[in-house]
């Protein structure tokens, strides 16, 4: 197992000099974020992925040494208008992943808020076949994170189709991987153990985030209250600032047989605010989960 971190939480900062400050930080990975050039969560320019552009990232990759474990674009798929310029863009993404060797792309499955979950499987699996036989066609494997994405329903409910073990064999039986984020299960009283022991043959990355539960903010807002913020009862931190058990979260992994990247992704809102402070966010995961990873 490799230990490393998704780039998007430095938005200001480019890829070259995250991953200098990542050997350095004792990091063996990275999880590069490939949105649009548009948007500020952007270190890899899939959409105009050139030779030029292919260059620059295989040799960071090359002079640091470090894995390049997945290129994360996680957007809804399902959308009722912008889709097509979603699943377009994980086309980009999984062509890059190909050229440079990375193994995985990571997105949402997503849902329209105007269909039944039942309407939305079915389109799922419409949206989803052409776009995985496209990935496996470069060798490429997309996986799904399982986070629950309520900000994109109206009402709250959840917005990506890949929350629960049970939506997890439905997205298997699509080709799909699962990119196992333990912090969205304990927000949804499932324990992460339980939930990962039948399934990690079918993991094929890891992301590591913690969920704190904020004491007695449940009986105010309920369990469909809003997520994080003031208002919130859980908010997300860095590994080992929350209630997460890692130890028996990478005990499970190794357990089963995974040896892929863990990658950190940073949301702790503590740790927030400039790039120093992420950094130091970014440190604290690093010293709970290196005694926990090796080789």
């Amino acid at each position: 197992m490799k230990l490393g971190f998704l780039t998007a939480c430095l938005p200001e900062s480019n890829l070259s000099d995250i991953a200098r400050w990542a050997v350095d930080q004792g990091f063996e990975a990275l999880e590069v974020a490939g949105w649009p050039a548009t948007d500020d969560r952007n270190h890899i320019r899939v959409e105009r992925f050139d030779e030029i552009e292919y260059e620059r990232v295989r040799r960071i990759f090359a002079d640091t040494g470090l894995a390049l474990s997945s290129i994360a674009y996680y957007e809804n798929n399902l959308h009722p208008t912008e889709g097509p310029q979603v699943n377009a863009h994980v086309r980009h993404c999984v062509e890059a992943a190909a050229a440079l060797g990375c193994p995985t792309v990571g997105t949402f499955v997503g849902r329209d808020a105007g269909m039944t979950v039942h309407d939305n499987l079915k389109k799922a699996e419409d949206v989803f076949g052409p776009l995985v036989e496209h990935a496996k066609g470069h060798g490429v494997d997309l996986v799904i994170e399982n986070c629950v994405m309520k900000s994109w329903h109206p009402d709250g409910y959840p917005g990506n189709l890949a929350y629960s073990p049970e939506l997890w064999e439905w997205m298997f039986g699509l080709g799909l991987k699962l990119n196992y984020d333990p912090s969205h299960l304990v927000a949804l009283g499932i324990d992460p153990v339980a939930a990962a022991r039948p399934y990690v043959s079918e993991i094929a990355h890891v992301q590591a985030k913690d969920t704190e539960i904020l004491g007695g903010r449940i009986d105010h807002t309920g369990f469909h209250g809003p997520i994080g913020g003031e208002k919130g009862w859980y908010r997300f931190r860095v590994p080992g600032r929350g209630q997460v058990d890692w130890t028996r979260v990478i005990d499970a992994l190794q357990e089963g047989g995974y040896d892929g990247v863990v990658s950190v992704e940073h949301e702790d809102p503590v740790w927030s605010g400039d790039p120093a402070r992420v950094r130091t966010g970014l440190g604290i995961a690093y010293h709970t989960l290196r005694p926990l990873i090796t080789g």
